[in-house]
Formats: structure tokens, C-alpha cells, sequence
């Protein structure tokens, strides 16, 4: 007993220890070494080695902790190609070059992050670490959204910068458990809460306590967040992290998402990081973005604390053209379209603003801290591909020195501009189109989001839904 009582305590000081990045670095790592340690005080169990899917979510393999030590941590492991290669159902399907039924559905290697390694406190005795997806002959598989956004923060060194980021999340909460909510058909859901709670200090029992366990949790994992707020639709939870590296922003994403399914099944709830989950709700995930050169915001212009830099200046026109073309890194499912309404504070155009929640690009902070908040992405979004979409746009802005137009100083939803793609289908159309996705991805990246894309569409094209027997079934 003395031994599980050090174990635990030593889970919580390392987990503490792994905690967040301060200026791109982190503070001290949980190490393997740290790993073997707990392993052989009965604390830990059990190791998920994950990779990041197509849609962001971590799909990968529970190994037993003494096992991944000797065999798996420095050899890697192998699961199926068809992970990074299929829909959301997980159905197989052809049109990857990847995978396919002519190849046999061969594996593909993993070889563990090791640096990721960090424990997670809503799985008893268990740690993560997350994997690069990989040839078997150790060659970076092209595709996979980790390395997508790896090359792209490469791209952007040419430039001698660097990225920061921070990610801001909604989620609607419902009340009862995805299988419940699976046997009504998800018809009359109920979400956890029924008013505007919008920056409320004051919530039920049910809600706080939630909220708390989510608190803790992320905490013990090193991952604390920088605020969490209920938001003004009903139910719904905007969690916002603080600001790091880039990578390690979107690496903690699907941890996040995976802690908050967790916990939401212990306390009967169904989380949904639906983009919008009905009629006139939206859910977004917002990108914190700064540019930086060694120590050196590169977005403010020195000596002023809020005039942007010719750097700014540029990366803002890229990302209001770039983003019109990249449409399915940011915006992947037929849902998503639905989050882009007038007066729902998701963009409908791409425009620019200071401090303007109704732009695409809202330009918030001054001095260093000044930086550029994207509004396109929904919270349904894989943050790599998001990320790796924004970074592409600024640094075609940058590459080509694209001149700034004017500032929105009203309410965005009524000026003209570039509209956001109103369908998947317009989106993938212009995805495909896009020199900038093929320079930026090169083709394989883009055939293999465009086919995904396509499965989406299919799959919206030949469902009969609820509003459509609504509308038509008495009419018709």
C-alpha cells in the first residue's frame, strides 16, 4: 500500500513537472525514465500510444506499461494503414492512395513522440504518449495532420519566424449518455443547461461540478487551461488554453476533447464538438496566432503598441485570401457549413477587424501580446489541418508581400468581401483548384483531404433526414 500511495503522489508532481510551455519551451519533460519509475511503483499500467486521425481524434493502441518500455517506446508499433485513410465512421474505403482494398489494407509504423509523453488523470493508472505515422522504412507518411503541420511550421522558417499558438474551444453539453441519445434517434435532446449563461459566475450543482473535474483533470495531465466559461447558448462551455508552441498546442487538443468525453460519460452527460449542433447554435474553435523572430513579436511595428508590422500586414491579406481556398482543413464536414450565419459570431465573409468579433481575423492585444485571432475554424475541426491551413495562408501573404486592404470597423455581416465557401461541395471545388493547396501540401495532401471530402458529401447526399420528412412528408 505505501508503494501505490508514493506511486500516486509521484504521478502528480511529474504530471505537474510536464506541465505548459513558456516562449515555445517546456519547462521540464516527463521522461521515459520518469515513466519506469511509476511503472515499477504499481502507478502506472497502461500506455496509449495515439496517433491524430484524419478528423483529430486519437485512435491507436493500450499497451501494457512494462511491454511498451521493452519493445514498443523506442521500436515503435504498427496498426493499420486505413487509420489515416478512411471516414469518420471508420468505414473502408477506396480513392486513398494510401490504403486501399488492392493493397490489402497494409500497416503502417508509429514511432512514439516521446517529448508527448504525459500522464492523463481521467484514466486510472494510464499515461499517453503520442506517435508519428511513418513508412516502414522510417520515411514521414505525407499525409498524416502531424506532420502536415510540421512541414508547414518549416515553410514558415524560411522566413526566420516562428509560430505561437493558443486554441479556444466550444462545446454544447447535453444531458444523458451517447448510447441513450443513440437509442431516440438523438430527437429532443436536452442540453444541460436552458438559458444565457454568458460569462455567468453562478451554475448548478451539476455544471460546477463538471466543470471542476475538467479543471482538475487537464491540470493533473499538464495541460491547465487559461480559463473556462459557459458560453450563451444553452449547455454550451468555451475552454480557452494559454499560448506555446504550435505544435504542442494542437498535440493537446485531442486530449482535451478526450477528457472531456470521459469525464461528460461518468457524469451521464454527451459532450458534442459538433460545428453546429442545431439550428442557430455554433460552435467554434478559435486560433490564437503570433509571429515571432527568435525573442521578437514580428505582428506589432517596433516601437508602436498597436500598428501592425509590414510582417502583420502581410500575413492578414494572406489569410483572407488563402483561407477562402483551404475550406476542408478548417471547415471538414457538410455540418460545418451550418456554423457560417449572419449574427451566430462565425464568419460569413473574410474580412479584418481590431477587436471585431464579427471579422474572420479579429486583431486583438497590443505591443507583443498583440495577435491575430482566427474565427473561421468550428470547433469540429482538426486543429493540425487548421492550423496548417492558417500558417499556409500567412506565409503566402508573407512570400508575396500581399497588400492589406481596408480595416472593418462595423459590423462585419453587412460589407462586402470574399464570402466563406456556403458548402463542402464549393469548398472542395475550390480546395482542388488552389495553387496555393498544392504548393503549400503538395498534391498527394490535397487528393487525399479532397477524397475525404468527398465521402462527407456522399454520405449528406444520400441520407434522409428529419427535416426533410418535416418539411416534405404531409407536402410532397
Amino acid at each position: 500500500m505505501s508503494g501505490t500511495t508514493s506511486g500516486n503522489s509521484s504521478v502528480a508532481r511529474l504530471a505537474v513537472a510536464s506541465g505548459p510551455e513558456r516562449g515555445g519551451r517546456v519547462e521540464k519533460a516527463f521522461s521515459l525514465s520518469d515513466l519506469r519509475n511509476l511503472v515499477k511503483a504499481g502507478a502506472i499500467d497502461t500506455v496509449l500510444l495515439a496517433i491524430p486521425d484524419l478528423q483529430g481524434r486519437l485512435k491507436g493502441k493500450r499497451y501494457d506499461a512494462n511491454h511498451f518500455l521493452k519493445r514498443v517506446a523506442h521500436h515503435g508499433a504498427e496498426v493499420c494503414a486505413y487509420v489515416l485513410a478512411t471516414d469518420v465512421d471508420m468505414s473502408p474505403a477506396d480513392g486513398f492512395s494510401l490504403t486501399s482494398w488492392e493493397t490489402g489494407y497494409q500497416d503502417l509504423s508509429v514511432q512514439p513522440a516521446l517529448s508527448t509523453l504525459r500522464v492523463v488523470p481521467w484514466l486510472p493508472r494510464t499515461v499517453v504518449v503520442l506517435g508519428d505515422a511513418v513508412h516502414h522504412d522510417g520515411t514521414p507518411i505525407d499525409i498524416a495532420p502531424r506532420e502536415i503541420l510540421h512541414r508547414q511550421l518549416t515553410r514558415l522558417s524560411r522566413h526566420g519566424l516562428h509560430a505561437k499558438a493558443g486554441i479556444e474551444t466550444e462545446f454544447v453539453l447535453y444531458k444523458g449518455t451517447y448510447a441513450e441519445a443513440e437509442q431516440v434517434g438523438y430527437q429532443g435532446l436536452r442540453p444541460l443547461t436552458t438559458e444565457n449563461l454568458d460569462y455567468a459566475l453562478d451554475h448548478d450543482p451539476v455544471s460546477d461540478r463538471f466543470l471542476r473535474r475538467l479543471h482538475r483533470a487537464l491540470a493533473g495531465a499538464g495541460m491547465p487551461v487559461e480559463a473556462i466559461k459557459t458560453e450563451a447558448g444553452p449547455g454550451q462551455v468555451d475552454v480557452t488554453f494559454p499560448y506555446g508552441g504550435a505544435l504542442a498546442a494542437c498535440d493537446r487538443h485531442p486530449l482535451f476533447k478526450h477528457a472531456v468525453r470521459t469525464l461528460g460519460l461518468h457524469a451521464g452527460l454527451a459532450p458534442t464538438f459538433m460545428a453546429a449542433p442545431e439550428t442557430g447554435r455554433a460552435n467554434g474553435l478559435h486560433l490564437h496566432v503570433s509571429l515571432w523572430s527568435k525573442a521578437v513579436s514580428q505582428l506589432n511595428e517596433p516601437g508602436s503598441e498597436y500598428e501592425l508590422s509590414s510582417t502583420g500586414q502581410h500575413a492578414i491579406a494572406g489569410l483572407l485570401v488563402g483561407l477562402a481556398e483551404l475550406g476542408p482543413f478548417y471547415a471538414p464536414n457538410v455540418n460545418s457549413y451550418k456554423r457560417f450565419t449572419p449574427g451566430s459570431f462565425a464568419p460569413t465573409t473574410f474580412t479584418w477587424g481590431r477587436d471585431n468579433r464579427t471579422c474572420a481575423v479579429r486583431v486583438v492585444g497590443r505591443g507583443e501580446g498583440l495577435h491575430l485571432e482566427i474565427r473561421v475554424p468550428g470547433a469540429d475541426a482538426n486543429p493540425y489541418l487548421a492550423l496548417s491551413a492558417v500558417l499556409a495562408a500567412i506565409d503566402h501573404g508573407i512570400d508575396r508581400k500581399l497588400a492589406l486592404g481596408p480595416v472593418s470597423t462595423g459590423n462585419a455581416y453587412n460589407v462586402g468581401g470574399t464570402p466563406v465557401p456556403p458548402t463542402l461541395g464549393r469548398a472542395l471545388t475550390s480546395f482542388r483548384d488552389s495553387s496555393l493547396a498544392h504548393e503549400a501540401f503538395g498534391a498527394e495532401v490535397v487528393e487525399h483531404y479532397a477524397r475525404l471530402a468527398e465521402l462527407e458529401i456522399a454520405h449528406d447526399e444520400r441520407v434522409v433526414t428529419d427535416a426533410e420528412r418535416q418539411r416534405w412528408l404531409a407536402r410532397a
